[in-house]
């Protein structure tokens, strides 16, 4: 359909398949943990839309995370990674898991190490990069990985692609009123949003409101000390939604029809009815895709 918003998601994506094959192994595996017991499948588990389903994830020796977990799926459509957007690609966003005190609390060398020990990595390594194991192939590996994990033939794709029977005449009514209201000036594209920053709080005072200010809440802040950064995050995408809660950055709003009464009043100052919350949230259930031909 022309001159929407959103996009649907590419059918497949071009990958060397022997890379997705290496990263999927890494991405399962938790000897890149300091004490082997995190994997990055912990916080970004496939049968859970790419999350853990909990407000802050747990890391090595029980740590708890300052932050909300985002889903790994269509990761790669994201324009950088993390809230904060601190890292500009996937392969450079392995870094921060890997080495977090409170998430897999290690370090390359001795990740290296351990991968060097395995002569199944040796040979996987071997047989892709010239030099072996090494730090960057690693991180591409699992990078390449996970720009695998795409979610295609979602309901609205569907729709987009034209078939008007996709989605049902309330879903449509959603939508409408999800263009209509504004929530697509930042959730657009591909991946209906990840692909720009926003201040959380643009027309009230959220922090203010929810109260117990971290240095979390801080977001692109906490990457940039620019103070016009305070509280600015990449937008969340909207794929799979429905699937992932909790939500926000802080894990804060426990369902989807939480979260948008709350984004709609500090994001764009509005009252929703009851009906129009329905409506808006059937529409964001048909952004649930598809992942190696099988319905999350």
């Amino acid at each position: 359909m022309k001159d929407e918003p959103i996009l649907p998601i590419p059918l497949s994506v071009d990958l060397d398949a022997g890379k997705v094959a290496l990263g999927e192994m890494l991405f399962n595996d938790p000897r890149l943990s300091r004490d082997d017991t995190v994997a990055c499948v912990a916080c970004h588990d496939l049968a859970k839309g790419g999350t853990d389903q909990t407000a802050r994830s747990i890391g090595i020796g029980g740590a708890v995370g300052d932050i909300n977990a985002p889903t790994v799926f269509n990761a790669g459509f994201n324009f950088v990674q993390f809230w904060d957007g601190r890292a500009a690609t996937l392969e450079d966003q392995v870094d921060g898991p890997v080495q977090n005190p409170k998430e897999m609390g290690s370090d390359w060398p001795d990740v290296l190490a351990k991968l060097r020990q395995d002569p199944d990595y040796v040979a996987a390594f071997e047989r892709i990069y010239q030099d072996g194991i090494q730090h960057g192939n690693v991180k591409d590996a699992i990078a390449t990985f996970e720009r695998s994990l795409i979610t295609p033939n979602a309901r609205f794709d569907k729709f987009l692609r034209g078939d008007a029977e996709a989605i049902t005449d309330e879903e449509k009514a959603g939508y409408e009123l999800f263009k209509s209201f504004g929530c697509a000036a930042c959730h657009n594209g591909v991946n209906v949003g990840g692909n720009m920053f926003q201040r959380i709080g643009v027309t009230g005072d959220y922090f203010a409101d929810r109260g117990h200010l971290t240095e979390a809440d801080y977001g692109r802040f906490n990457a940039t000390a620019r103070e016009r950064d305070r509280y600015v995050y990449k937008v969340p995408a909207l794929r799979n939604v429905a699937i992932t809660a909790p939500y926000f950055h802080d894990g804060s709003a426990k369902t989807l029809e939480a979260a948008v009464v709350i984004m709609v009043k500090y994001q764009l100052g509005r009252f929703l009815s009851k009906e129009e919350l329905r409506r808006i949230v059937a529409f964001l259930t048909t952004l649930t895709g598809e992942y190696g031909g099988a319905p999350l």
